[in-house]
């Protein structure tokens, strides 16, 4: 059997390996700092990218990344390193902006089926911060679910559930428990053959943990807790493996920040989109607007003050994410006058009161 075909590989990406006489078809399952170990028909070996590919990536995303099928020169054997040369479509990604506040983005996973976006249910759970994971999740193409991770705990499990849950309409919530088999196999109708899942999620919440559960073996390292309630990092790179029943897993170290590239606001506030839709204006900002349906929800308490606050956050971030101070000066400029048509016709405005004033 074609090991590619246990590692995902469908009959899209055959066809597009085609297209590339003299190279072979391989699946990246884990990366080092500018080395590859990747799944070949024949087995695994180590790869780096050619010098060629490395002179025309203009940014890091272009590189490949765990989850990505790219086109080797070889499947094995032979001295050194394979050679990557090209990295075929992405059917989904999800990335975020480079850590320490860089302006680039930063792949986490490719060729997704499905985000599984792990929480603790300690002093970690944090709704907004699974909003944000929410966002970046629908733009980049796969399904996200959210699993809750050690509900043994969590004091008030009823409780802390309705408010994630109310966090993310729209989407699956799983429940699990490290003391309780049965809980972590309800992640399985998730996890087909030839399916990739992708575990994100802050360090220490379990997510190496949940996927020795269901290899039913200790595949990956994994830490306690520490004192303050915090877990501790433990995966320091993403690796992909194939589990016993078939899914496709893709371990990812935890992230402490998850700066946004692109966001699916529809999708995350879907509740938010929907009352939009009723708003007297179709630009309405849901500031101070008359007939906004936004604010008349908040002020009935159907809304949480909070959610829209999150929401506001999200598409200032995404909205501002990447440009410079000026231009950033200038959004912020365009958004004051934007009853007005924007910056540039607010200028025209007072250009033109200036010269009646020089007129009289």
């Amino acid at each position: 059997m074609n090991q590619l075909i246990r590692y995902g590989a469908k009959e899209r990406r055959f066809a597009e390996a085609a297209l590339y006489p003299g190279l072979h078809l391989a699946r990246v399952v884990s990366q080092y700092k500018d080395r590859y170990k990747i799944i070949t028909e024949d087995g695994e070996c180590f790869a780096g990218v050619s010098g060629r590919f490395r002179y025309e990536a203009a940014e890091p995303s272009r590189y490949p990344a765990v989850g990505d099928f790219v086109m080797a020169d070889r499947t094995g054997g032979g001295s050194g390193d394979a050679v990557v040369h090209r990295v075929l479509p992405r059917s989904s990604v999800f990335e975020r902006k480079a850590a320490g506040g860089g302006q680039q983005a930063q792949v986490v996973a490719a060729n997704i089926d499905t985000v599984l976006i792990c929480m603790s249910l300690n002093h970690d759970c944090n709704p907004s911060r699974l909003e944000r994971y929410l966002s970046v999740a629908w733009s980049g193409g796969a399904v996200p679910v959210v699993v809750l991770t050690k509900a043994d705990l969590c004091a008030d499990l009823q409780s802390a559930v309705a408010e994630i849950t109310s966090a993310a309409p729209g989407t699956d919530v799983v429940v699990t428990s490290r003391c309780d088999q049965s809980s972590c196999d309800r992640l399985l109708p998730y996890l087909q053959p030839g399916m990739t899942a992708s575990f994100i999620g802050s360090s220490g919440v379990g997510k190496s943990t949940l996927i020795n559960r269901l290899a039913g073996e200790d595949l990956l390292r994994t830490s306690g807790i520490r004192q303050d309630d915090k877990g501790r990092h433990t995966t320091t790179r993403r690796d992909l493996l194939v589990l016993p029943q078939g899914g496709i897993v893709i371990d990812t170290p935890g992230m402490r920040e998850l700066g946004v590239e692109t966001v699916d606001l529809s999708r995350s506030f879907s509740d938010i989109d929907d009352l939009s839709s009723q708003c007297r204006f179709r630009d309405c900002t849901h500031t101070a607007e008359p007939g906004c349906a936004v604010l008349k929800a908040l002020e009935a308490g159907t809304l949480d003050a909070r959610r829209l606050e999150s929401y506001r956050k999200l598409k200032r971030e995404a909205r501002y994410d990447g440009l410079s101070s000026r231009q950033i000066e200038n959004e912020k400029l365009n958004g004051m006058f934007e009853d007005v048509g924007g910056m540039k016709k607010a200028r025209k405005f007072i250009r033109q009161n200036d010269k009646r004033r020089g007129g009289y």
